[in-house]
């Protein structure tokens, strides 16, 4: 056996290392109906030390992974009827764990590429050597062993994030869930809207969990905290050299979340470019790498989630129309918490036994405290009900907590606003906040995006929909 190809994702210097193929032996299906390579393939693998089958044909192989788990199929991409292509598409979705290597000794570089994109782990080029095919196989055998330990967590993301990790009884939470229930057995494009602090990614996770997908992986983005420029990168990946930086090439979220599920927060901070590109792959269900030309099939499940008013972006061209109906097939409004008031002592118990667990600390809430937590507004939802709990679990002195412990941050309504949206008030609050920064920086926008935490996109973005410029409230 002699090499001609690169291992995947390796740089062109890498070799073997002494020993580091036999690290982990592992149960392997050799696929090839050429009987003298089929054999000479096995014999090197067993001498590594891994459990090896063999199978004369593309139809035996199918039979054997029917009734049989395996690390690693290596099988050869031309054979007469059945062919690699078609073991590699059956084991996808038969096994869709085991990891698949093709062999290929007439195809071009491009047959092998196009195995990669359709699920392939790795390629060889035949005639290979010995160490080359035992690297390989070490590091398919290592993936597969790292899929079974990302099984285990998906089993503890599971208890964690299930339905019923979502508390209330309120008629609104009610339905919400009995529509998530219903999505979930779909694999329909959901747009979660809410304010801050509803929980939008709770729901997400849930309906995430509650899926056929809940075995695999939960991606989650948040649009807001990554610059434009970096945004496209993070998400579809990136070549070698295809921008400064870009030190090595990179597989972007898509491919991450790829057989799972893709939970793009704060859909509505990006910026018409990228929603044309995202649109693109919602559409097509592949992605294309920054720098390369190359699509990637991709199976992803996408959930988004915004706390703004898309249609009031459409209308001011903010927001591209033909993307939000892409993304809102199911849509789904969580309430705030104030139009669901029966919730608040399920939710206010519930953070508090929390605490206790963590702390070791149980306490109680008095019927007086109770009574004080249903009369607040909370414009800061159910994530301001978490905080205020914990604040007045860590400083109430006696085991049971009183409306005097119970420290609620006073939120002054703007004069003259009378019955505004909180919308409407949260605008008018982040306007005042950016211009004082202007101000207080003599107009270095930097120097504002730092002070107020955010990017420089995410400022340019709030200014220009609220009005504001590097000197003030626009005019006119």
């Amino acid at each position: 056996m002699t090499a001609t190809s690169t291992p995947r994702d390796a740089a062109p210097d890498e070799t073997p290392e002494p020993g580091a193929a036999r690290a982990a032996p592992g149960k392997v299906l050799v696929v090839d109906d050429q009987r003298n390579m089929r054999a000479t393939t096995a014999i090197v693998l067993r001498s590594a030390g891994h459990a090896v089958e063999e199978a004369e044909d593309g139809a035996a192989a199918i039979r054997r992974v029917q009734g049989e788990a395996f690390d690693v199929v290596l099988t050869d991409l031309r054979m007469q009827a059945v062919d690699g292509m078609a073991v590699l598409r059956e084991v996808r979705r038969l096994a869709p764990e085991t990891q698949v290597i093709v062999m290929t000794a007439y195809g071009t570089i491009e047959s092998a590429v196009d195995a990669i994109q359709r699920g392939a782990y790795d390629f060889l080029a035949k005639p290979f050597k010995e160490d080359e095919l035992l690297l390989r196989v070490a590091k398919a055998v290592e993936k597969r062993r790292l899929l079974g330990e990302v099984n285990l967590l998906a089993g503890e993301f599971r208890r964690r994030y299930g339905l019923e990790h979502i508390v209330g009884r309120s008629a609104a939470i009610q339905e919400l869930l009995e529509r998530v229930r219903r999505v979930a057995a779909t694999d329909a494009t959901v747009l979660i809207s809410g304010e801050s602090g509803t929980g939008k990614e709770l729901v997400a996770r849930a309906l995430h969990v509650a899926s056929r997908r809940g075995e695999r992986a939960f991606v989650p983005v948040n649009c807001a905290a990554i610059t434009e420029t970096l945004l496209e990168s993070e998400l579809f990946g990136h070549a070698k050299g295809s921008f400064t930086g870009a030190t090595r090439a990179r597989r972007g979220l898509f491919e991450e979340a790829n057989g799972g599920t893709l939970f793009i927060d704060e859909i509505g901070e990006t910026a018409p470019g990228f929603q044309a590109k995202l649109l693109r792959a919602l559409q097509e269900g592949e992605i294309r790498r920054v720098g390369e030309s190359t699509p990637v099939q991709v199976d992803v499940r996408v959930i988004a989630a915004t706390n703004q008013d898309l249609r009031k972006a459409i209308s001011e061209r903010r927001f591209r129309e033909d993307l939000y109906y892409r993304l809102a097939v199911v849509p789904i409004r969580i309430p705030p918490l104030r139009e669901r008031r029966e919730d608040v002592p399920l939710l206010a118990v519930h953070f508090l036994e929390r605490f206790g667990r963590r702390t070791g600390s149980l306490k109680t809430l008095a019927a007086d405290a109770v009574a004080r937590l249903v009369e607040h507004s909370w414009p800061g939802n159910v994530r301001e009900l978490e905080n205020v709990i914990e604040h007045s679990a860590a400083l109430c002195a006696g085991g049971e907590i009183r409306a005097a412990d119970v420290q609620i941050e006073a939120h002054t309504p703007v004069p003259g606003s009378g019955a505004r949206t909180l919308a409407a008030a949260v605008e008018e609050a982040e306007r005042n906040a950016i211009e004082a920064a202007v101000i207080r920086a003599g107009g270095d926008l930097a120097r504002v995006a730092r002070d107020l935490g955010v990017s420089a996109t995410t400022l340019w973005r709030k200014m220009k929909r609220l009005g504001v410029d590097g000197r003030g409230p626009l005019q006119g």
